[in-house]
């Protein structure tokens, strides 16, 4: 049986301390498959883009196992949690989070650069023209779309090529128009790469494009659907 690109068991996680802790996931388990898209919805504070921090080694589980493509993340430090999560992991975020005072080349290159990559503009020059913006390479963030900011930021993700893409809400700062077209491209690049995927929405329609949907709340998972299912994970799940 082929490893599973994600495997977690009985994580649980706690923010804050003494009286204003929040124990935001409680005992999850989940297995994503090496090239399989995931959505994972719920209400607000349920603990999915949480969820996602852990996955990216982000943040630290409390109790847990946590293997990513294949490695254990538990007992890692932060200088190897980095060094994995760079040739490993890419991570779209729905603020974009790109550098103010650098070109959309250079952001997207940054992540080549930290990973001693050979020619590593070039490269980020390639990826911004897959994302169809390589007439913009020489402008700041400042200067472009909240649309091709989100451009960049994919083809930043995407520039390591990385077995596993993260994205929280990546259309949630766009219009419905952008955010369609930011959603193709990325299944478009994830199909095309053999990628796998795993996305937190807000958005029904953004997550019924996955092979699977998992919904969360209260920090547990509560039920699932695949795309051959007669449904999606209940609506109110979105909301």
């Amino acid at each position: 049986m082929t490893e599973p690109a994600i495997r977690l068991r009985k994580v649980h996680l706690t923010l804050g301390s003494g009286a204003s802790s929040v124990h935001v996931l409680k005992g999850v388990d989940l297995e994503v498959a090496r090239g399989e898209s995931v959505g994972i919805v719920g209400p607000s504070g349920s603990g999915k883009s949480t969820l996602l921090m852990v996955l990216a080694g982000l943040e630290r589980a409390d109790e847990g196992e946590i293997e990513i493509a294949g490695r254990s993340l538990v007992g890692l430090s932060e200088d190897e949690l980095a060094s994995f999560r760079g040739r490993n992991v890419g991570i779209v975020f729905q603020s974009f989070h790109l550098i103010p005072n650098m070109t959309a080349l250079e952001n997207v290159a940054v992540p080549l650069e930290l990973a001693g990559a050979k020619n590593p503009f070039d490269r980020a020059l390639k990826e911004l023209d897959n994302v169809g913006l390589k007439d913009r390479a020489t402008h700041y963030p400042g200067e472009l779309s909240g649309g091709e900011q989100q451009r960049v930021a994919l083809a930043r993700a995407l520039a390591p090529e990385p077995a596993i893409l993260i994205a929280d809400e990546p259309t949630g700062n766009l219009d419905q128009t952008t955010g369609r077209q930011i959603a193709d491209l990325l299944f478009a690049e994830r199909e095309r790469r053999g990628m796998t995927l795993v996305l937190v929405t807000h958005d029904p329609n953004l997550a019924h494009r996955c092979q699977r949907e998992i919904g969360v709340r209260s920090g547990r998972i509560e039920g699932e659907r695949t795309a051959r299912e007669a449904g999606p994970v209940e609506r109110e799940a979105a909301q």
